[in-house]
């Protein structure tokens, strides 16, 4: 399924992507290590940024990470070895896994439940399926601002627009359970930023999510969502949380289930 990617697949992203993922490793990655052997198909692996991390905490897996996008795997080949990386479409991936690995994917995808349906016959009997999405619903920071706001709202309203789910973190568990998984379970993976943590202030405030809603600005003004002062106030109010006397709250939330 070749879904409207509305971040873009500029070099700024990828960028973004790769301070995304080495930021919140310990986050996203905890609990998560596949036994050596063990097939493993990472669906929608963009430019490799979480397949870094796959294959550093599971070396002896065997990994198959798969997107849609030519220009993405391109660039994912460049920064991990030892993966067999293939181009297609969610819907077009056949064979059998005893692990399924998707993250920051589901969000783009205008039937996230019959996506999963189709992972799930790609699993053994046994198998396991782990899915890692936000919601950008849990962002609130301080200071508090409504043009800040807005411009999240923007970028909720494009990837709504794309067919996509930007708030889609909170409806893991009911998709899984949908999709016929059993022994589903989900937990929120939480990021608090405050100056205390300057890693995460650069990181994760300024780099992953303030760039992330800065990346829509061209769009969103274009489409009449907001005007372009209103947007600039935006996103100034955004950088704003990142100084000192501010602070950044979000929580991605992590699922895992099996095919019984």
């Amino acid at each position: 399924m070749d879904t409207a990617y509305v971040h873009g697949y500029t070099d700024p992203e990828t960028r973004r992507l790769g301070d995304q993922a080495d930021t919140l490793a310990e986050l996203l990655h905890a609990g998560t290590a596949y036994p050596a052997g063990s097939r493993v198909l990472e669906a929608g692996c963009g430019v490799g940024a979480q397949t870094v991390h796959l294959v550093a905490r599971s070396p002896g897996a065997h990994l198959t990470a798969v997107d849609v996008s030519a220009t993405s795997l391109a660039r994912a080949r460049k920064q991990v070895r030892g993966v067999d990386f293939r181009q297609a479409d969610l819907f077009d991936l056949d064979g059998e896994y005893d692990h399924v690995f998707v993250c920051f994917v589901l969000e783009h995808l205008p039937e996230p439940g019959k996506a999963l349906a189709h992972l799930k016959t790609l699993l053994r009997p046994g198998g396991t399926i782990t899915v890692v999405e936000g919601d950008h619903g849990s962002a609130f920071f301080h200071p508090r601002s409504e043009h800040a706001q807005a411009a999240i709202d923007c970028l909720v309203r494009l990837q709504a627009d794309a067919g996509g789910d930007g708030l889609i973190g909170r409806r893991l568990h009911p998709l899984l359970t949908g999709a016929g998984f059993g022994d589903v379970t989900v937990e929120p993976r939480t990021v608090y930023v405050d100056a205390s943590r300057p890693e995460l202030v650069a990181g994760f405030t300024r780099d992953t999510f303030t760039a992330m809603v800065e990346g829509v600005g061209e769009t969103a003004v274009a489409r009449g969502l907001i005007t372009q002062d209103r947007w600039d106030h935006g996103v100034a109010d955004l950088h704003r949380t990142a100084r000192e006397d501010g602070t950044f709250h979000y929580a991605f939330f992590k699922a895992t289930g099996s095919r019984t």
